[in-house]
């Protein structure tokens, strides 16, 4: 039985508030319409300020689901952050190669790697690399690309690109969502993209994350949860969480 416009959109509403994003081609199966209907219902939304639309679907329009720029963010759980990249800084070698994704978290990483020696370092965030500048014990690479003003940082194809002709012992990556079954997730597209390039060229991915982004979903996914190898994270990580990720195979370390 056919229900009618404002069911749909009022169950699509409570889907977007508790899933944090929707897709088109999943509602459009679920409540047996076109997928031109639910990209009407969609726009509906955006007009009342309460979705974003992006590629094959929608966010909903809430403080911690909208991307901030990074600005905001370093502002953020700094003392949590700084706590993360000791222990996510322990777990770099000498001679490792490695990926420091663009972020804060990974910023704070950087911070702790100034006067290491014989180490590569790759990254797409003007803010890794700053931090970096002038540790001559480093052989820092930024990967080239289009500018991405709000998150200071490099993205797109070439960037995609560049990534292939290298290998890289460690990779971490931070992410804006981390849900347990629905995987980690970031806000734009390119970025998602970006990121799975970056977990194939390292052999081991690292997601350094506090524990404001459990349970938050973006409307683009990296990865399951089960492909990373490792996840440092704070404290506040809950019980289910921790004993989902152990249960997947993915080694938790804990920043007092």
């Amino acid at each position: 039985m056919m229900i009618s416009t404002s069911q749909r959109r009022e169950k699509t509403l409570k889907m977007l508030k508790q899933e944090g994003s929707v897709q088109v081609s999943d509602l459009a199966q679920q409540f047996n319409v076109s997928m031109v209907t639910i990209r009407n219902d969609l726009a509906f939304f955006e007009e009342q300020g309460l979705a974003t639309r992006a590629y094959g679907g929608a966010y909903f329009n809430s403080p911690d689901l909208k991307e901030r720029a990074i600005t905001d963010k370093s502002r953020q759980h700094n003392e949590l952050k700084d706590k993360i990249a000791r222990i996510a800084a322990s777990l770099i070698d000498e001679n490792d190669a490695i990926i420091l994704d663009s972020g804060t978290t990974t910023f704070h990483i950087a911070e702790q790697l100034s006067d290491r020696q014989n180490l590569t370092v790759l990254t797409t965030g003007f803010n890794v690399a700053n931090a970096l500048a002038d540790a001559e014990g480093v052989d820092l690479i930024i990967a080239g690309g289009q500018l991405r003003r709000k998150s200071l940082s490099m993205g797109g194809p070439v960037a995609e690109s560049a990534l292939n002709s290298f290998h890289f012992n460690k990779l971490f990556l931070g992410v804006d969502g981390f849900h347990l079954t629905r995987g980690i997730t970031t806000h734009r597209e390119e970025e998602a993209r970006l990121n799975r390039s970056m977990c194939e060229a390292a052999e081991e991915i690292i997601v350094v994350t506090d524990s404001s982004k459990f349970g938050k979903l973006s409307l683009h996914k990296i990865l399951e949860t089960g492909k990373i190898n490792r996840l440092v994270t704070d404290s506040r990580i809950p019980d289910s969480y921790l004993e989902g990720l152990k249960a997947q195979g993915v080694d938790v370390l804990i920043a007092e």
